[in-house]
């Protein structure tokens, strides 16, 4: 059962002013649109007759968001990406009195959809395949993805701008005289419904690098290198960029993680950055800016994505919203001493 100061919160009135509205004291003058969204409020929180005609549920269950995610919390170790997500709901949905529930990963064999329909809403974080979305989907229309691509315009969904953020990068790189390119990354995957994962080449910066490079007819001077999202895989790549007969002059790295590892191998071939090779990548985690030289990278404030999950969240189990919305989430490029201009 929800408290006093619960539906306050939700409502953005004092609890004093919900306890007068709650309890009809006539003194009391308020905005009719005021009570009426109190008590619009109350009633969802507190089970009302037209919401518990569509099944029971448990005490505090529609203030629970349930959580579905592809990371565990090791994995997610390795890729702050995803743990300034969590951080960032459960940081907004303590704010606002709501539950977090992470109720199943998407890797797991064993998952209970069933349950996905007593919560007031589902957040779900990282690519999943069509099926497994609609699987969700079908237990709780109050679906938020975050950090998924699809095209279906009936779910709610923040994405971030990686897709014209690359085209930014290479614009930028071409105009400080670059003609010979290279990308470095992780193969996409997708987890479908049972917990397995579909791995593809078509991740988003790749996409966007191999669009770029042909929309400025420069094939015969780029290369893509995927493999995993580890350091490790980011010096193996490196090493194998490194063989080729005529070596790019600026390396696009799809993450900050791969990027070291694209350091290390650049600096056991004794070259130099950015005199020998100008490397970019995306994340901007803590440690870019120390490194050597000072990393140049795409800034993704990972953890307001996950606020803002929340909020669209707390909209739709408010019934503030029905129609669908999709959030396209700003980066911003922060050029530093891995980059030269060779015009």
């Amino acid at each position: 059962m929800a408290s006093i100061r619960d539906i306050a919160k939700m409502a953005g009135v004092s609890a004093a002013s919900v306890s007068r509205i709650l309890n009809n004291d006539e003194t009391f003058s308020i905005n009719e649109n005021t009570r009426k969204r109190v008590i619009d409020i109350a009633n969802k929180m507190n089970y009302s007759k037209s919401k518990n005609k569509h099944g029971s549920r448990s005490s505090g269950d529609e203030l629970t968001i349930a959580l579905i995610v592809r990371h565990s919390a090791e994995s997610e170790l390795d890729d702050p990406y995803f743990r300034f997500i969590r951080r960032g709901i459960e940081k907004e949905a303590e704010k606002w009195r709501l539950r977090v529930l992470r109720v199943f990963r998407m890797r797991d064999k064993e998952k209970d959809w069933e349950q996905l329909g007593k919560y007031g809403a589902v957040v779900m974080v990282g690519e999943m395949t069509d099926d497994a979305v609609e699987k969700a989907y079908s237990y709780n229309q109050k679906l938020i993805l975050v950090d998924n691509y699809t095209k279906q315009p009936k779910y709610d969904c923040i994405q971030t701008d990686f897709a014209e953020k690359t085209h930014e990068i290479l614009d930028t790189l071409f105009r400080y005289g670059h003609r010979r390119f290279a990308f470095i990354g992780g193969l996409a995957s997708k987890v479908t419904s049972d917990g397995e994962a579909v791995h593809y080449k078509e991740e988003i910066r790749a996409e966007n690098f191999r669009e770029w490079i042909k929309i400025n007819n420069l094939e015969h001077s780029a290369e893509v290198y995927q493999g995993d999202w580890s350091t490790e895989s980011g010096v193996v790549l490196g090493k194998k960029m490194l063989e080729a007969k005529e070596l790019p002059t600026a390396v696009v790295v799809a993450s900050d993680p791969m990027a070291v590892g694209v350091y290390r191998a650049i600096n056991d071939a004794g070259l130099k950055i950015p005199d020998d090779l100008s490397i970019v990548s995306f994340d901007d985690i803590d440690i870019a800016q120390y490194m050597t030289p000072a990393l140049s990278t795409v800034s993704m404030n990972a953890e307001e994505m996950g606020c803002l999950a929340v909020r669209l969240a707390k909209e739709r189990i408010l019934e503030d919203r029905v129609m669908p919305i999709r959030v396209i989430c700003s980066t911003e490029l922060k050029l530093r001493e891995s980059v030269r201009d060779i015009t």
